[in-house]
């Protein structure tokens, strides 16, 4: 009796998460046919990176950060993307107005907070993002996503040196504190919408040889919210979309950083729906 019952729970979580992989696959196939426009404000050393990311998932870029404009430009976008990496208190402001815009129109906002807990204009932005405005995805490394909760890790500049045991449990917290999807990426990405918990095992070692993969990745998973209504789906998706198109660029690329950079973009373009499903490396617990 007990192994018969062994056997059920085993299928039933074989079921779901083919389910939910059918349903990212999915997400990928509506983003490469709707094109969601994904209005960026971000930092002007990984534009070109992440506005070419985007067309090659299938999506449509715009780096719109002028006040001026911004809540006029975020209507017709899919979701918004804010990304902290060059950030300046005009910059900020602009942020503001087209999160609350979006939040306005049910528009799906996601953050990156490069550099939170660097320094205290990182983290009031981010402060003020999450106390203003309704932030749906953030994607960050551990000690990013540490700081916007209080907890300490160590940080130099904008590079996390350190990850912490139990990762699980602070984006657990982060999620539950913020009311947000919370995307911790590193050696083992995971994401979780405070109840659910993915841990992704796809990438490669060479995304960290260039500067802005992880802003590519915020991007990936920017495209996928806009398919993708449940948040914790769509973050999830993103990342295994992006560590499978890692491990094939590296594939390609061997050893050489600038190589694996244009191979990145056309493991992006050439990804495919059943290689979610072939390829996914991924645990829900």
């Amino acid at each position: 009796k007990i192994l018969k019952y062994r056997c059920r729970v085993i299928t039933r979580r074989a079921d779901k998460l083919k389910e939910m992989l059918d349903r990212m696959a999915k997400d990928l196939a509506k983003i490469r046919k709707n094109k969601p426009l994904i209005h960026h404000i971000t930092n002007y050393v990984v534009m070109n990176e992440t506005a070419n990311a985007t067309l090659c998932i299938g999506a449509l870029p715009v780096m719109a950060p002028a006040k001026e404009e911004v809540e006029e430009m975020v209507v017709a976008a899919g979701a918004l993307l804010l990304n902290l990496g060059t950030l300046t208190p005009e910059l900020v402001d602009s942020m503001i107005l087209a999160a609350k815009k979006a939040n306005e129109l049910g528009i799906p906002v996601v953050l990156d907070p490069v550099g939170a807990g660097a320094t205290a204009l990182r983290t009031s932005a981010s402060t003020r993002l999450f106390a203003e405005t309704k932030v749906d995805i953030v994607r960050g490394n551990i000690a990013e996503i540490c700081a916007l909760i209080g907890r300490r890790a160590e940080i130099k500049g904008v590079e996390a040196l350190s990850d912490l045991e139990g990762a699980e449990e602070v984006a657990k917290e982060m999620s539950k504190t913020k009311g947000c999807t919370t995307a911790i990426t590193g050696k083992i990405d995971i994401v979780s919408d405070g109840t659910r918990i993915a841990l992704i095992e796809n990438g490669h070692s060479m995304l960290r040889t260039v500067s802005g993969t992880g802003c590519m990745a915020t991007t990936i998973v920017a495209a996928f919210a806009a398919a993708e209504e449940d948040r914790f789906l769509a973050a999830t998706g993103g990342l295994i979309a992006f560590g499978i198109a890692g491990e094939k660029a590296a594939q390609i690329s061997g050893p050489r950083p600038g190589t694996f950079h244009v191979c990145l973009y056309d493991a992006l373009a050439e990804l495919r729906e059943e290689e979610l499903l072939s390829r996914a490396r991924v645990r829900f617990i």
